[in-house]
């Protein structure tokens, strides 16, 4: 658990589990041996393994506000149906102790907001109680992208099987039909100082989300940044990405906003430490500032 404030808002990073993830090149196909051994050589350690593997986080954000506790994205979950991704099938974590670590009991949640709702950000939506999945925080309201969730909706009508749409019936469906879902626009405002910014290409309807406080500012980026590599080279997209183009314009568009600001940036999957600020690189590209 890691802490950090944005003028009256504090923030605290809840660890679901951080680990080597997928070879460097297989994640970004475009990356060649050279730019791997470039960022081997210039990122900081920690960021890859000695054999190019990704070192990543899977952690959500909790914002506390004074009036409300905000859950950002929700990480892989326990004891989900995931036979093509093995690692987390069935997974077993500590996140609800990690979560009391922050202070913050489930009931307590006021909001959940899903970045997007691909199945390792949307997996603590639910938890199983006897035998039915229920939504995990049963006071919370979850926001979701309207585009994003009518997008997989429709893909999970179809018959798709596959493991978001796993994830839809396992960790969204449930929290719809508890009612519990509110599906907004790109321009989603959920009080003075947090809102939401459209940031498509991961996903249909990927935003993030910013948040603004006393002369600060910040923003919780979910995947449109993966990984250090992408600051480095920025034009490098994921195979997870849903449009590779789109979200290199995004992802672009994203760091050249904050770059040299003073803003905290907190993506979704770096390993600690995960609260940066973007800076130019004197060897090219960008840099991720954890010292400033």
């Amino acid at each position: 658990m890691a802490m950090t404030t944005i003028g009256k808002y504090v923030i605290e990073r809840v660890v679901e589990t951080e680990r080597p993830y997928a070879p460097a090149r297989d994640f970004f196909p475009d990356l060649s041996e050279d730019m791997l051994a470039t960022c081997q050589r210039d990122l900081p350690a920690g960021q890859l393994t000695p054999d190019g593997m990704l070192q990543m986080s899977f952690h959500a954000y909790v914002i506390k506000t004074g009036r409300y506790v905000i859950m950002v994205d929700t990480c892989c979950g326990n004891g989900k149906e995931r036979p093509l991704r093995p690692v987390f099938h069935q997974f077993k974590s500590d996140f609800i102790p990690a979560l009391a670590a922050a202070g913050v009991r489930p009931e307590e949640v006021d909001f959940v907001m899903c970045t997007h709702l691909h199945w390792d950000h949307v997996g603590w939506n639910t938890r199983l109680v006897d035998g039915k999945w229920k939504p995990t925080f049963p006071n919370a309201k979850y926001i979701m992208s309207k585009t994003e969730f009518d997008y997989w909706d429709q893909v999970y009508q179809s018959g798709v099987k596959n493991t978001h749409t796993q994830a839809f019936e396992d960790s969204v469906d449930p929290v719809v039909r508890a009612n519990q879902a509110v599906l907004v626009q790109d321009d989603y405002e959920l009080e003075q100082g947090i809102w939401v910014e459209p940031c498509h290409g991961h996903s249909r309807g990927n935003f993030v989300i910013n948040v603004a406080s006393q002369g600060e500012r910040g923003v919780l980026t979910g995947d449109v940044l993966h990984h250090q590599i992408q600051l480095r080279f920025p034009a490098l997209s994921t195979v997870a990405d849903d449009d590779a183009d789109l979200a290199r314009v995004t992802r672009t568009a994203l760091i050249n906003a904050h770059a040299g600001t003073g803003h905290l940036v907190l993506p979704a999957h770096f390993p600690a430490p995960s609260v940066g600020r973007i800076e130019a690189a004197s060897v090219g590209g960008f840099r991720f500032d954890t010292e400033s």
